[in-house]
């Protein structure tokens, strides 16, 4: 059979095909695609892929319920990477709490920082958490796993301490104008964060209603609250 230059009957060649010749004959051979080598992340790169993971599935199972294995396997890389950056998930574990709490304080003593109206410094607090809920709901979630509302110890009760701290000046030298004693504001400090609080722990779970509502009425009860507290208040005995 003569080449197609020299009068032959062969077909032509699709374009982009490649032909082997077997047993005299021409056979057309597909030619796969290149593919597009992957590009590698730099190692600040690869370290904030592994938090991100590492945040999602601490937020979802807990520290116990993680393994280096998961967090490896959802990355897509091996155990060994995450070892190389955190040394183990304890080690992934401790960053991503450290940035929770300083993102969470930051915004909640910001709110109290500027002087203000009483309550509005309340209502700049009450905004403050539910913002952080809505924006780091991950982080939140970790933050209470870490240690409820009701416990004594654990990261988020030390954070809430550190706010108490805080709202304890605010309140003892409010009480002074109001000729109230300054002694108790701590007890005070302690039941209106803490109320704050359980209230955004429970929000975190519902949604409802609205984030401005929910802190319009925490400021309703702590506000009306503190306003009309008695000087010395008492049980009434039986």
């Amino acid at each position: 059979m003569l080449p197609l230059h020299q009068g032959g009957t062969e077909a032509r060649r699709p374009p982009g095909v490649q032909c082997a010749r077997i047993r005299g004959t021409l056979a057309p051979m597909s030619i796969e695609p290149r593919r597009t080598p992957r590009s590698r992340m730099t190692a600040r790169e690869r370290r904030e892929q592994l938090l991100t993971v590492g945040r999602a599935l601490f937020a979802e199972k807990g520290f116990e319920g993680t393994s280096v294995e998961e967090i490896a396997s959802r990355a897509d890389v091996s155990k060994p990477v995450v070892y190389e950056h955190f040394g183990g998930k304890e080690g992934m574990y401790a960053v991503i709490v450290d940035r929770e709490v300083e993102a969470l304080l930051g915004a909640l003593t910001g709110a109290l920082a500027q002087k203000a109206h009483p309550r509005q410094l309340v209502e700049r607090a009450a905004l403050a958490l539910l913002g952080y809920i809505e924006d780091s709901p991950d982080g939140f979630r970790i933050l209470v796993r870490d240690s409820p509302v009701a416990q004594a110890s654990g990261t988020f009760s030390s954070l809430l301490g550190d706010v108490s701290a805080q709202v304890e000046g605010l309140l003892a030298d409010q009480f002074r104008k109001r000729g109230l004693d300054p002694v108790v504001a701590p007890v005070y400090s302690q039941m209106l964060v803490g109320m704050v609080a359980l209230a955004g722990q429970h929000w975190a779970e519902v949604r409802e209603p609205e984030k401005h509502v929910v802190a319009a009425h925490l400021v309703n009860l702590a506000w009306n609250g503190l306003s009309s507290l008695e000087r010395r208040p008492d049980l009434p005995s039986d």
